[in-house]
């Protein structure tokens, strides 16, 4: 069963974290210049008794060429001239090797007589310091396991730290996305579901809203923008609050979307995201209704004791934001005294039928309601047979985020 429209998104997916040592041995690469050739890299051992593999760079262009995905760390003599050979700076050449490979383990290798520079240098993001003249195979085989298993606890600690903060800013857009709705007072009943597609980390551009303005109309709106990821359902926010606003302040219809389309184009990264949306309003007595389309499916009205069919949608106007100056026709129709009106974006018609290239289609879903209806169901229940069915159809979680939601009377 389809869970509810709120407290349903999914954990982000993290980057994987740098691949532990392998069974057979540890890979260092060394980057240093001695002209002198003082400094030989003893052999050791890991703690499986297995032989430390060494590469040697004499340069960072050297380092860069040999730095595969099988070397765990990296020992630097900070001997070495820096790429912008600055002065001043005497730990340029760690900045680099920092920027260069932001996952491995760092060691720098220095003298005696330069303790306050290997401080320095593990201040700025080096795992450890070494002192050359103290250096031997064992001492150094522990420094580059510890530096390892240290550098991977720390990307662990910082991912679990993004992690806290992306699920934190993700649930202020959810609340932006999916509001509480408005309709005290309105005898109408309301059910809403959402799923994000399973090739979203988060968020899609799916949003709606519900309220009831102080003359007893109630309004309803269901929209999407184009495109999937945080950009897009910021914007989903944004159109979401400044419907509800324009709506309480007496816009309706085509003067509310062209508002609405204002908002969209001051507010859009690019001139090539639009939206697509549709708004209801329902009069006082619940039994006549306005809709307006820009660019989005018909809604599914249900009466008493007649087959569930589409509203008309011959008066679609454009999507928003892709024509200056478009006008969105409202179409008045008539509910009766027992209805119940389904909203949804298009993630639930787009959905595939079996393995072939089948779309379900919006009479694919008519049906998948009609036997619902069938069934004895309503509201919740409806609409979380209606999911299910279109996500069992498609073989699975489906591509594009899903948003629908029903209102009922009687």
């Amino acid at each position: 069963m389809s869970v509810p429209a709120t407290g349903q998104l999914e954990a982000p997916a993290t980057e994987a974290l740098p691949a532990a040592p392998p069974d057979n041995g540890l890979t260092l690469l060394v980057i240093g210049e001695d002209p002198a050739g003082s400094f030989i890299v003893p052999e050791m051992l890991d703690t499986e008794g297995n032989r430390v593999r060494i590469r040697t760079a004499r340069n960072l262009t050297e380092a860069e060429r040999l730095l595969t995905d099988d070397v765990q760390c990296i020992l630097l003599d900070l001997a070495l001239p820096g790429p912008c050979k600055k002065a001043e700076d005497e730990l340029d050449a760690l900045h680099a090797v920092l920027r260069l490979a932001p996952a491995h383990a760092v060691l720098v290798l220095t003298a005696v007589e330069d303790g306050e520079r290997a401080a320095e240098a593990v201040r700025v993001g080096a795992q450890d310091f070494l002192f050359r003249d103290e250096l031997d195979g064992r001492l150094l085989s522990r420094a580059i396991r510890y530096a390892v298993e240290r550098k991977r606890s720390d990307l662990a600690q910082r991912q679990l730290t993004e992690s806290r903060l992306r699920a934190q800013e993700n649930a202020r857009l959810e609340r932006g996305l999916l509001p509480t709705p408005l309709l005290q007072g309105s005898g109408l009943r309301f059910a809403a579901r959402y799923r994000p597609g399973r090739s979203r980390a988060l968020l899609g551009g799916d949003f709606y809203d519900t309220v009831r303005t102080p003359d007893g109309t109630v309004h309803a709106m269901i929209g999407d923008v184009c495109g999937h990821g945080p950009d897009e359902a910021a914007l989903g926010v944004e159109l979401r609050i400044a419907w509800r606003a324009l709506t309480f302040a007496g816009l309706c219809g085509d003067q509310l979307l062209g508002t609405l389309q204002q908002v969209l184009e001051n507010e859009r990264a690019d001139e090539e995201i639009f939206a697509t949306l549709c708004t209801v309003d329902i009069t006082p007595d619940g039994r006549r209704a306005g809709v307006c389309l820009a660019g989005h499916p018909a809604p599914l009205a249900i009466r008493a004791g007649r087959a569930p069919r589409l509203l008309p949608a011959d008066d679609n106007g454009p999507a928003l934001g892709l024509l200056p100056g478009a006008r969105w026709p409202r179409r008045e129709i008539e509910l009766g005294g027992s209805w119940s009106l389904m909203m949804y974006t298009d993630g639930l018609i787009e959905g595939r039928v079996g393995k072939g290239v089948q779309r379900l289609g919006q009479e694919g879903m008519v049906d998948i309601v009609a036997r619902g209806l069938t069934a004895g169901l309503r509201g919740e229940e409806l609409l979380d047979n209606t999911v299910t069915e279109v996500r069992a159809l498609n073989g699975g979680e489906l591509t594009d985020d899903l948003a629908v939601l029903l209102l009922d009377r009687g």
